[in-house]
């Protein structure tokens, strides 16, 4: 069986060293690839661009999506991706800094599967992505990829 991917979209380099650590230290196989950009998100998501040689029916099982992005932003991000017929089923988790509750609402009226405020601290850090890890990865059922 073959081990699907994560996308991770985060500009912050301290962020996605954060969150790499954390989810390697929890055990987490699976291969993560990264983008540091909205635009980059949506490229590699829809095969474009720089991502066109990318398999477009190879999507990650998840979707680790920041909203404080250069080009576009998670929501916008967000509400192409759930417009296109390849990944409106596509889980996508909104792993934020804000706590903006604007952002909340509007995250999840543009279909975003589950909205998770970053931990400061490494240990709480660290156990929000086992958490995210374990049922995103291990217990939810992913939509099949013929949808």
């Amino acid at each position: 069986m073959k081990v699907k991917k994560i996308l991770l979209a985060e500009d912050n380099p301290d962020d996605e060293a954060l969150t790499l650590r954390a989810l390697n230290k929890c055990g987490v196989i699976n291969e993560v690839d990264v983008v540091h950009n909205g635009r980059d998100a949506v490229d590699y998501l829809l095969a474009k661009g720089e991502y066109q040689d990318r398999n477009p029916n190879d999507l990650p099982q998840l979707v680790l999506l920041d909203l404080k992005m250069p080009m576009l932003d998670g929501l916008e991000v967000l509400e192409i991706i759930r417009r296109e017929e390849l990944t409106c089923t596509l889980p996508v988790v909104i792993f934020t800094s804000s706590k903006e509750e604007s952002d909340l609402t509007k995250g999840y009226r543009l279909g975003v599967n589950s909205f998770v405020c970053k931990p400061i601290n490494f240990a709480e850090f660290s156990e929000s992505i086992r958490q995210l890890g374990l049922y995103w990865l291990l217990i939810n059922e992913p939509p099949p990829s013929t949808m």
